[in-house]
């Protein structure tokens, strides 16, 4: 039975890549190959669900492929099957066979047609690889996949400036998760020595065992997850992303932010349970996030205008109270929730054009005093209170803006003065004295030896906070991403067993790809004249195929799986000690912003109003 796992990935690989060779034109062809792919994909379920069933429902696991092994390391892709993934298969396979339908229908003749079915089948692969996946490796691919789907969906309508933009703000709460997720398989690694499987993590007397003398790295871990859970199902403080996701296409919003997408933390913490189950204050940390967005999204849901919004807060709710469920060790109540929420705000969502077209022609024809609720037996003061924090949204974006991005802004202002001239002159000689101080290490000060993996961090982050604020010279912001990775590189060669062949297998997909991005942008350049990062300027309109190969340089550059580079991000994190935190904090604080840079550029050069249109733009959403 272990075998027919790998079939589950290969009909959505192979249905995804069948859609990029049809032509945009072919909307039948193209509405066809993706609901008859996801259907077979559903019957192919059932008959092996059936089938599992009557064998007993055992717990399966496949070690598939292994991509990178040395005496120490070892990347490898596992498949995991047990009532978890059985329960979000069933949903997921349900629901994206529903949609695919639907949007044949909905997106009749819309101009990204093809577009929207590729995304749909690049999705749907990446929420099987994370379902199925035996261990956080794995599901991190799945969880990429997702992350960068999620971004082209809501941006779909790219020619616009707020899907654009919600969809750069989206991407910026997916990387705090992404990060979250690459410092637990760090600190996971350290505390087993082997890259722990999830089946292995069902082993009470082996995780206890190593918890035993290691209780604040298994905390760590815990927390880690839970900001990655916190981050992926718009929980507190990261609540606000979610309705900001609606910018995109009715159908896209249903299967992403009220079904499935949205659902990928409380996948993880189920996932996860048997590791931090019996920590206590982490279950408890988790229940009372959970109360709390569960009372804060309610209020902000019932002071929505738009439908939308309304219910997203109200998903938003639900899934704090699944965040109590599975903290309470209620896993089957866990998963029954998730599956009824799915299929409601599925059902919501795809109806709620219809239903306001009924309300409105209801409130002229049958109109209705407001009726008696809750809050009017509160004193008026504190009514009127929380009525205003609510419709505020509780001054969550205020406040991700004042303790996280507004100081990272203010540091990359004060590199101001660089050019890339500086870069060339002061940065490049620099490396050439690291590279020389690693070669010679036995003739560094040992006090000098220890600092210097930090301070190359350091210089790093540096890179990426200049290129993160860059408005003006779109290659210079380019090519500081790159250095970044170069900076990173060489601060982790100081600690011991990070062989050159490690450097090589991490720097090759960025070398290759960031040569190549270059390019582009410098043809780019010469067509169009001015690339600047002050506006958008929405070249995907003259320069499709531009604009999708550097997307392409753009995910190879920041990690994406579809390089060796994928593997040296999880290669270089095993490398760092954990005694190393400011190594490690550092390291993990560039690659969040180095993320958010990549994906600016892409956004500000290629997506958007086009810079040269005479039409005004909405630039505030409701």
């Amino acid at each position: 039975m272990e075998t027919t796992l790998q079939f589950f990935i290969a009909i959505p690989l192979l249905g995804f890549i069948i859609s990029l060779l049809i032509p945009g034109k072919q909307e039948g062809i193209l509405s066809k190959v993706a609901f008859g792919i996801v259907g077979l994909h559903m019957i192919g379920f059932q008959i092996f669900g059936l089938y599992w069933l009557w064998r007993g429902h055992p717990t399966l696991n496949l070690k598939e492929i292994i991509l990178y092994k040395t005496n120490e390391y070892e990347f490898f892709v596992d498949f995991y099957f047990d009532k978890i993934t059985a329960t979000y298969l069933f949903v997921g396979s349900l629901l994206t066979f529903m949609v695919t339908i639907y949007s044949r229908y909905y997106l009749h003749r819309e101009t990204g047609y093809k577009r929207f079915f590729n995304t749909i089948l690049f999705f749907y692969l990446g929420y099987n690889i994370t379902i199925f996946s035996g261990n956080l490796e794995t599901l991190f691919i799945g969880w990429e996949i997702l992350g960068i789907s999620s971004f082209l969906l809501i941006a779909f309508y790219r020619d616009r400036y707020l899907p654009v933009k919600n969809a750069v703000k989206v991407f910026s709460i997916y990387r705090i998760g992404d990060v979250g997720l690459i410092l637990a398989m760090w600190m996971s690694h350290h505390l087993f020595h082997e890259n722990i499987t999830f089946l292995k993590l069902n082993n009470y007397e082996l995780v206890d065992t190593h918890l035993q003398s290691h209780s604040w790295i298994g905390i760590f871990i815990s927390l880690m997850i839970l900001i990655s859970a916190a981050a992926k199902s718009a929980q507190l403080p990261f609540s606000t992303w979610l309705p900001r996701a609606m910018e995109g296409p009715t159908p896209s919003s249903a299967i992403f932010y009220g079904s499935l997408s949205v659902h990928m933390g409380v996948f993880i913490l189920l996932r996860t349970f048997p590791f931090w189950e019996h920590q206590v204050s982490v279950r408890i940390l988790i229940a009372v996030l959970g109360l709390s967005t569960s009372l804060v999204a309610t209020g902000m849901a019932r002071v929505q205008s738009s439908v939308k919004s309304q219910i997203a807060y109200s998903s938003i709710a639900q899934i704090g109270i699944i965040f109590i469920e599975i903290a309470a060790g209620l896993e089957y109540l866990a998963l029954f929730h998730f599956a009824g929420n799915a299929f409601l705000r599925t059902y919501q969502l795809l109806v709620s054009p219809s239903v306001v077209s009924y309300q409105i022609r209801e409130q002229f024809y049958n109109f209705m005093p407001r009726q008696h609720t809750v809050e009017d037996s509160l004193p008026k003061r504190l009514e009127y209170s929380l009525y205003m924090l609510c419709l505020k949204e509780w001054n969550l974006d205020s406040f991700m803006y004042k303790y996280l991005w507004n100081p990272v802004k203010w540091a990359g202002r004060k590199l101001g003065y660089l050019t890339t001239q500086k870069v060339l002159v002061f940065f490049i000689p620099a490396y050439v004295m690291g590279v020389f101080a690693f070669y010679y290490e036995n003739w560094v000060p040992p006090v000098i030896h220890d600092l210097l993996p930090v301070a190359f961090a350091v210089i790093g982050l540096l890179m990426v906070l200049k290129s993160f604020t860059e408005r003006t010279h779109t290659r210079m912001a380019w090519i500081l991403v790159i250095l970044n990775h170069f900076w990173v590189a060489l601060s982790i060669s100081f600690n011991e067993h990070f062989e050159f062949s490690h450097t090589i297998l991490y720097l090759s997909g960025i070398s290759v790809l960031g040569l190549f991005g270059y390019l582009i942008l410098r043809r780019l350049k010469t067509r169009e004249g001015t690339i600047d990062l002050d506006q958008f300027h929405g070249y995907s309109y003259k320069h499709p195929k531009l604009a999708m190969a550097f997307l392409l340089a753009c995910l190879g550059v920041s990690g994406f799986p579809i390089t060796p580079t994928f593997i040296g991000e999880d290669l270089i994190f095993s490398h760092i000690h954990e005694d190393q935190i400011l190594l490690a904090f550092f390291t993990s604080l560039s690659f969040i912003i180095d993320g958010l840079a990549i994906i600016r550029i892409y956004a500000r050069v290629f997506l958007g109003p086009h810079v040269k249109s005479v039409y005004e733009m909405a630039y505030r959403s409701s």
